[in-house]
């Protein structure tokens, strides 16, 4: 049993020193999930005071469109008259506020509507309900602890934070990268005991000496079980995050902390820890659960296309004062030098539905 009054750092080092180098997934999951000292559990990690900002937080009409997003899905399906919305990774509640003030137009969403928010961090569920406690939120520690009505499944910037693990081409084999310990201090290094090319994905094989694979299991694992919910009761995965369409080499693995990278290995339980998502792995994990998928688009493609122009001139008109700042809003969510390209919208659905902006 871990001695809670050592910090995370001195945990981690306990566990290598007692059983060895820690796979870098495992490494991931205690600095963000542990329930004394994880990231998640006990930081306060978005906004300008934070370590990082997402999308939500640059602007309302984000959230807005999601709203949209979601109620033109709901009307395809008939309107069903009970319906479970749940979001993943909530942040600090601005998405949803900002996307049921839209979807409330609609009549009778709301009132269909259950609402579902997966959250772990003490603080943050308390200001998701400052933002969302009209709308009798259930919370949930559990992924797909949801009712058997239609379920529609919203995660922004979840996807990235999952653990992944990481291997590096060598003339005889991957071998997985771990992190140890070297005169002391936290380090990596490569198992001794490599798998076989043919062991790797077969995008991969061929790579060169150097080269790196990273893979997500909990990614996976965390789409097949949403997927397999959504498939048996009707509805649509959104997924919007930073990453690749197609398995590939290359190493994402960050720290952030402050609005800056950090070093990984430097802080335990400190700072984001955060990889590129692998859409193709999650499109794989819903399909074979019978759900189909709409072409993977840009963040700005799938905005632009949902109306984020036109709600962007809507609101300079309304509030001319802040036309400026809604045009740098729209620039930063769309722009390939900002988050336009780099981030990615991603829907998993029932078959026959024909989800917006894809």
């Amino acid at each position: 049993m871990p001695d809670k009054s050592l910090s995370l750092a001195d945990q981690i080092d306990a566990q290598i020193k007692a059983t060895g180098p820690m796979s870098i997934a495992t490494y991931m999951g205690l600095c963000l999930s542990h329930p004394h000292h994880g990231y998640y559990a006990v930081a306060r990690p978005i906004g300008a005071e934070g370590d990082f900002i997402t999308a939500p937080e640059i602007s309302q009409m984000f959230g807005e469109l999601i709203g949209f997003f979601f109620v033109n899905l709901w009307q395809q399906m008939g309107q069903p008259p009970s319906f479970t919305l749940l979001e993943l990774g909530p942040g600090r509640g601005t998405l949803m506020a900002d996307a049921l003030r839209a979807a409330g137009k609609a009549e009778g969403f709301l009132d269909a509507m259950h609402l579902q928010l997966f959250e772990q961090n003490s603080v943050l569920k308390s200001e998701q309900e400052k933002r969302l406690g009209k709308y009798h939120p259930y919370w949930s520690t559990e992924l797909d602890a949801v009712s058997e009505d239609p379920l529609f499944i919203v995660a922004n910037e979840f996807f990235d934070a999952l653990p992944i693990k990481q291997f590096v081409k060598t003339d005889d084999g991957w071998h997985e990268r771990l992190v140890g310990l070297k005169e002391g201090a936290r380090a990596f290094g490569l198992s001794p005991t490599p798998i076989a090319d043919s062991a790797a994905p077969v995008e991969v094989h061929g790579a060169y000496a150097g080269e790196i694979l990273e893979l997500s299991a909990a990614a996976a694992d965390t789409m097949q079980r949403l997927s397999r919910k959504v498939a048996l009761q009707g509805g649509a995965i959104l997924a919007l995050d930073y990453g690749y369409g197609k398995t590939q080499t290359g190493e994402t693995l960050q720290a952030v902390k402050s609005h800056a990278f950090a070093e990984p290995l430097a802080e335990p339980g400190e700072a984001d820890l955060s990889s590129h998502v692998n859409f193709q792995v999650l499109a794989e994990a819903a399909k074979v659960t019978g759900l189909a998928t709409a072409p993977l688009a840009n963040q700005g493609e799938f905005l632009l296309r949902l109306g984020l122009g036109e709600r962007a001139k809507a609101l300079a008109r309304a509030n001319p004062a802040e036309a400026g700042n809604i045009a740098r809003a729209v620039e930063r969510l769309t722009s390939p030098r900002q988050m336009g390209t780099l981030f990615k919208a991603f829907c998993a659905h029932s078959p026959g539905l024909k989800p917006a902006g894809f």
